[in-house]
Parts: C-alpha cells; sequence; structure tokens
C-alpha cells in the first residue's frame, strides 16, 4: 500500500511538470530545427555559421575559455563539435517531448544549459537574455530529474505495460517512475543550494547583479590593441574585440598614428579601411576582422594581427596608435 502510494505521488510529480517538459524539449528540438531543417547552419562557408556565433562567446566566457578558444582556433574540430552539439541537442529536446527516459535527458538538459550558462551568460544588449536561459535551464534540468515524466509521456506507458526492465533500480534512474535515492530531502536541498549559488554567482560575474555597479558587456564595443611593434617600413599591432552587441559589428573608420604632441602624422580613413589589404590582417579565429563596404568590420570576439605601411613615417618616442569606432567611440595605444 505505501509502495503504491509513493508511486502514484511519483507519477504526479511527473503529471505537474508536463508544461515544463514539452517547452524545455522544444527549446532544445527548436534549436536543431533553426539550423539543419529551416536553414543550413552548419556550413562553415556561408553567412550565419554557428560557428561563427559560438566565437561571439569567447570574449568573457566563464570557465571554459581555453575550450572555446581552441575550438575557434581549429575550424575542422569546431565543425565537429557543432555538428555533435546540434545532434545532441536534437536527441534530448525530443526524448524529454516524448518523456523518454526522461532522467538521463535532464541531464543533459542541465549539462547543456551549463555550457550556455558558462559561455554565453555574460551576452545580451537589453535584458540579460543568455543568462536567464542558462539559469532557469539549469533548474529545470535538475528538477525534471526529481520528477521523472508521468502520464503522457513513453516512459509513463512502459511502467503501464509493466515489462520486466522498468522494474529494476537502473530504470528509475534512466527514465521515470520512483527515484530510487533513500533520504533526499538533503540531496534536494544541496542541488538547490548549489544551483542558487550559481545562479548568484554568474549574475555577479557577468552583470554586477547581486552587489556594486551593474554592467553590461554587450551595449558598446570594446576593442584591446596589444603586441604593438614596428620595423622601419611597417607599424604591427593585434586586435581583439572583447565587448559590444553579438549581431552588430564594430565598424572602424580611422586609424591614426600621433606624435609626442597628439598631432597625426599618419591616417588611414574609412574609405581606405574599406580597401584594406587582406594580406595585411591574419586572423586568428573563425570570426574574422576584414574590409566592409564603408568600414574595417570588426565582430565580436575576432581577433587579428593588423600590419600597416609606415609610408617614410619614422616612429620616435611617445608615440602613440589611436582607432576611431563609427559611433565615435576611440581606442589608444602607445606604440
Amino acid at each position: 500500500m505505501k509502495h503504491t502510494h509513493i508511486e502514484n505521488s511519483a507519477n504526479m510529480a511527473g503529471l505537474f511538470t508536463l508544461s515544463l517538459r514539452w517547452v524545455i524539449g522544444w527549446t532544445y528540438f527548436s534549436a536543431f530545427w533553426r539550423r539543419l531543417i529551416l536553414e543550413n547552419k552548419l556550413i562553415p562557408e556561408e553567412a550565419g555559421y554557428l560557428g561563427e556565433k559560438f566565437n561571439h562567446f569567447l570574449p568573457n566566457a566563464l570557465g571554459i575559455k581555453p575550450i572555446i578558444e581552441y575550438l575557434v582556433s581549429n575550424p575542422d574540430a569546431l565543425q565537429i563539435a557543432m555538428v555533435t552539439f546540434t545532434i545532441v541537442e536534437a536527441v534530448v529536446g525530443l526524448f524529454i517531448i516524448l518523456g523518454l527516459f526522461t532522467r538521463l535527458m535532464s541531464v543533459g538538459v542541465f549539462l547543456l544549459a551549463l555550457g550556455i550558462l558558462l559561455g554565453s551568460g555574460w551576452l545580451g544588449t537589453t535584458c540579460l537574455d543568455e543568462w536567464q536561459i542558462g539559469v532557469l535551464g539549469v533548474s529545470s534540468g535538475f528538477t525534471l530529474f526529481l520528477t521523472g515524466s508521468g502520464a503522457y509521456s513513453l516512459d509513463g506507458y512502459l511502467m503501464n505495460k509493466k515489462p520486466h526492465f522498468t522494474n529494476k533500480k537502473r530504470f528509475g534512474f534512466l527514465a521515470s517512475g520512483i527515484l530510487p535515492v533513500k533520504n533526499l530531502h538533503p540531496k534536494v536541498l544541496t542541488g538547490s543550494i548549489f544551483i542558487i549559488g550559481l545562479t548568484l554567482l554568474t549574475n555577479q560575474y557577468f552583470h554586477g547583479g547581486v552587489f556594486g555597479k551593474l554592467h553590461n558587456k554587450s551595449v558598446k564595443p570594446k576593442i584591446e590593441i596589444s603586441n604593438v611593434h614596428y620595423t622601419d617600413s611597417q607599424l604591427g599591432f593585434q586586435l581583439f574585440r572583447v565587448e559590444g552587441a553579438d549581431v552588430y559589428g564594430s565598424f572602424l573608420i580611422g586609424i591614426q598614428i600621433l606624435d609626442e604632441d597628439n598631432k597625426v602624422v599618419k591616417s588611414i580613413n574609412q574609405n581606405e579601411l574599406a580597401r584594406f589589404p587582406k594580406d595585411n590582417i591574419k586572423n586568428h579565429y573563425v570570426a574574422k576582422i576584414k574590409s566592409g563596404k564603408h568600414s574595417l568590420l570588426l565582430p565580436l570576439g575576432a581577433k587579428a594581427d593588423i600590419t600597416i605601411d609606415l609610408d617614410g613615417i619614422v616612429i620616435k618616442e611617445n608615440y602613440s596608435l589611436k582607432l576611431i569606432d563609427i559611433s565615435g567611440i576611440e581606442w589608444w595605444a602607445e606604440i
């Protein structure tokens, strides 16, 4: 009698999370649907390639930056990772919708959401979009693991048919029904504390949302200038765009060399930047700095070594380099 009551409670818990299961399942399955069925976004040479979007995560990712940098530096490995990631999302999403091996798939939901949170939680031009998706996905995955599926699921159908394997302990771990874990209360509390801790930590790290000054690194572009060096005929430097909207590039309309009195001794205007030689740009990642129609385009996460000809200009002490964005923002570096 007691076992029947517990079993009924488990089935009801799975029923109560039906809408959550369907919505979470669709959010992941729809990623596959958008990328491969409605459009193919897994082709590296075409606009909208998923790998370039992944590159946008790099500058401010938390804890997984070396993994992202390795992938965006190796296009073949990146494409394999993007295809694998999309297939995993499709399987996890579809199985969650159907309620098949719900608890196993909920672990997939948890891990996928954690990856989104750590990689792109800092993005969001007006709202904290990616952070919200990440933390809600993590908590939803944990919840679905606890509840499993009830009615309107393939797990529930199998439990009603009662084939022998549904009585195995591992079915409870992998699918639905009674979760075969003793003394659940402290374990649920521990998991919940971890998730709220992760939520507060990432909210503070990415956005300053717990205490101190709020910040949003998706609002305006920021470019880091490093490795400035020169020879008798050329000036070289490295550009890395680390902030700004992921859907909108930084448009560089001016590069200037200034003397110790801040007087311009060499200037490259936007028309020249629109025709900037490809051989003078050595990109590091799949998101590439390149000439646009009216400027030099710097996508989020792009890093490149830039070389400009000095045309007889002699670099002296206290000279500086200035970059000018179409928005009026300027970045400086000492030469």
